[in-house]
């Protein structure tokens, strides 16, 4: 039996503000250069925009 997710939030924060020190958890600090986030953002909009048509074919 499917399960079907009706509601489904996430709170992501991109840019802190520069005056605040991040949060981040304990451990060693992760270097993620620009070229990697660009890449993790166009596949989230890739994923985003999957689901989005997915759900319109419905």
């Amino acid at each position: 039996m499917p399960v079907e997710i009706k509601e489904l939030h996430i709170r992501v924060t991109v840019n802190a503000s520069e005056g605040k020190p991040s949060e981040r958890p304990s451990g060693p600090p992760q270097k993620s250069s620009d070229g990697d986030r660009q890449a993790i953002i166009a596949e989230c909009v890739e994923q985003v925009l999957q689901i989005l048509q997915n759900k319109s074919e419905r």
